[in-house]
């Protein structure tokens, strides 16, 4: 197994020699270049018991020499603390979107406008890939990489640096006299399929929701708050294009690719400099030949025109360049038999008919359900149980029905039906536009299962240890029927649970005694009620200040909310209104939970902190990350991930990071620890 992070575990620095120093540098250059080898080119020159060799020879020197330690090394690929939340990155440049074509008349018609407004009866493309993955963007200065955000709107991104900097294709020090001063370069990040497979069989086993695609995966893997989380994803990433750089810019596409290449940079590999659009047609057909015989998921090709001062002549769209098309292949479809209609029960309670299929394999991929979405689009189609349909996997992904295949002297049975009842529970089913949704709420078990887990979740109460599977085995052993019997179980009850020891019990129950301090916004936010996210809740705890008031407050006053309109007054009245809710509520504030009252005496004192900003960095000995951002919220304050003018205070812990640096150039102020806990303190006698 191939060595992926530098411990900790450092000794004091001591006297480094010139030899030592070589040695070093030598080791770095070594290691980067069977990377290279390995992770872009898949030609590895060395075992893997060789290079471990090397790593760990890097590591005991950089151990013995801690100043030594240099950002672009290859032991800092891992390790640095979890984030509270992605920070903004503005782009260098916008990242476009692509005009996507379907078929050969349209990639013809392309190639005319192409010639008509360039003047030439002859235009060059590159022709390359379309990788189903997340467009990123990455910086380097000096060769070395700086920066990486994911695409977001195409202007402004979410800073991905230190996710990025876990996958080993990915240079952290570009091949030396190869590169320019500034250089910043779009790519995708993506699973190949082997990797991506065996990722789900490691999940399914210890018992975690499969990812349902390869392109899920890696976005979910990649815009992760810890970046260990990453590390342990297998992601590779391949760049296709050059957003910035210094000095002057390659001629044409093609130059592009083979200098990003000799910068050591992963490029396709599956390209194709094409003189017609003939030839771009025969490249098209003879990858969606060849697709299933590809290492990873692609979905058509990117056509592009070669000439860089021809790409600049026709220039963008608002959202698209004029030069570049993809051209899509046919989705993947198959025809099968629906045996079955079942009706799935979401968390918060929206009902989805689901077709159950004869198993057919659509893409390399067995499908025996699809998703009907709702009862209008059932009915659109007019699908029944036993008809022969086509199904094919959307923007081959998601498995859904695309037509009603129809049979000559076919019988066919009853139209389908959304159910009076709900399936799991039996409780009244009630309509909203086109969705149907079951009315038990708490009493559903479906319902409560996803209801706990988003009570838990850290956006809300933040109960670690609360996951799907403990929630489960929770609700389906009787021990939680509603949210409030989570602070009436006892280690007894836990111990006869699948999985559950006593260190294990105790830190599950501590996790849920912590959660009895809870701001109103969050504690909105756990109560699952329809249409109330964070930012919602938010709003309403400002506005209203405390939870009494908004439990008394009628439709009107809702309206009188910015932001707040008729239907999430409507929801918002509804869910007050039930019975049960109310009971739920009573007995969450008689176990003890604790909701902060903007509007009481006692909690005044917190408008001191109201309009202060204040950003944490580094690790904390008595609170967690969540535990302190929570508090400061709690008393009326703000919490950023970076650190500006406006910022109030810096919360430096162990390990602080250039945050701390900054501040000090900014001229914030800094608190460690103690003087932060004291700062609360003070607050809450004053």
């Amino acid at each position: 197994m191939r060595q992926d992070s530098l411990s900790d575990d450092s000794p004091p620095p001591s006297r480094v020699t010139r030899s030592e120093q070589e040695r070093l540098a030598q080791l770095k250059d070594q290691i980067r270049h069977h990377d290279y080898l390995y992770y872009v080119k898949d030609c590895p020159q060395i075992s893997d018991g060789e290079y471990d060799r090397l790593f760990q020879d890097l590591v005991a020197l950089e151990r013995a020499y801690p100043e030594l330690v240099t950002p672009d090394s290859p032991t800092q690929r891992v390790g640095a603390p979890p984030l509270d939340e992605l920070g903004k990155v503005q782009h260098e440049r916008p990242m476009l979107s692509l005009d996507s074509l379907v078929n050969s008349e349209e990639v013809l018609a392309f190639d005319q406008r192409m010639k008509r407004e360039l003047g030439t009866d002859q235009v060059e493309y590159t022709v390359e890939p379309k990788f189903d993955g997340l467009s990123v963007e990455m910086v380097y200065d000096h060769g070395t990489f700086v920066r990486g955000s994911t695409r977001g709107d195409g202007n402004v991104g979410e800073d991905i640096t230190i996710n990025l900097r876990t996958i080993r294709s990915l240079p952290l020090q570009l091949q030396t006299g190869t590169y320019p001063d500034h250089l910043a370069v779009r790519g995708e990040v993506y699973m190949r399929l082997s990797d991506f497979h065996a990722l789900n069989r490691r999940m399914t086993e210890r018992g975690d929701d499969a990812f349902a695609n390869p392109r899920n995966a890696a976005a979910g893997s990649l815009r992760q708050l810890d970046s260990q989380i990453t590390s342990s994803r297998p992601l590779v990433v391949t760049c296709y294009e050059v957003m910035a750089m210094t000095g002057s810019h390659p001629p044409s596409h093609w130059a592009e690719l083979e200098t990003l290449a000799a910068c050591g940079l992963p490029v396709p590999t599956l390209r194709r400099r094409c003189e017609t659009i003939d030839q771009v047609l025969a490249f098209h057909r003879e990858t969606e030949e060849h697709r299933e015989n590809l290492p990873y998921e692609i979905d058509g090709v990117v056509v592009k025109v070669d000439r860089g001062d021809w790409q600049a002549r026709l220039g963008m769209k608002s959202r698209s360049p004029r030069w570049a098309v993809a051209f899509k292949f046919a989705p993947r479809k198959e025809i099968t038999e629906v045996q079955d209609i079942a009706i799935s029960v979401g968390r918060t309670g929206t009902l989805t008919p689901l077709a159950l299929l004869k198993p057919v394999e659509v893409g390399g991929v067995t499908i025996s359900r699809a998703t009907l979405h709702n009862a209008d689009e059932v009915a659109r189609k007019d699908i029944r149980i036993g008809d022969r349909v086509r199904v094919e996997r959307a923007g081959d992904v998601i498995p859904a029905i695309a037509e009603r295949i129809p049979v000559s002297n076919e019988v066919r049975s009853d139209p389908f039906h959304m159910p009076s009842h709900c399936p799991i529970c039996g409780s009244a089913v009630a309509r909203e536009g086109a969705y149907f949704y079951c009315t038990g709420q708490a009493a559903c078990p479906a319902q409560l299962k996803g209801a706990i887990e988003h009570f838990a979740s850290k956006a809300a109460l933040n109960i670690d240890g609360l996951g799907k599977k403990t929630v489960a085995q929770l609700v389906d052993h009787g021990l939680v029927k509603d949210l409030s019997d989570l602070y009436r179980l006892r280690p007894e009850q836990l111990l006869e649970l699948e999985g559950f020891a006593e260190r294990s019990s105790t830190l599950l129950l501590d996790a849920i005694a912590r959660s009895k301090n809870v701001s109103l916004d969050r504690f909105l936010m756990g109560l699952g009620i329809r249409q109330v996210g964070r930012h919602v809740a938010k709003v309403l705890a400002k506005e209203f200040g405390s939870l009494d008031a908004i439990m008394s407050a009628d439709r009107d006053r809702f309206q009188e909310t910015r932001e707040i309109g008729p239907e999430i007054s409507e929801s918002l009245v509804s869910y007050f209104q039930e019975s049960s809710n109310r009971r739920v509520i009573d007995q969450l504030h008689t176990l003890g939970l604790s909701i902060v009252d903007m509007t009481s005496p006692q909690n005044r004192t917190a408008l001191l902190f109201s309009g202060k900003s204040f950003v944490f960095t580094g690790g904390l000995m008595r609170l967690t990350r969540d535990e302190a951002k929570a508090l400061v919220e709690r008393l009326g304050a703000t919490v950023s991930s970076s650190v500006s003018k406006k910022t109030s205070y810096v919360v430096a812990g162990t390990d602080p990071g250039s945050k701390l640096d900054l501040a000090a150039e900014l001229g914030v102020t800094v608190l460690d620890e103690k003087a932060f806990l004291d700062l609360i303190e003070q607050q809450k006698e004053g």
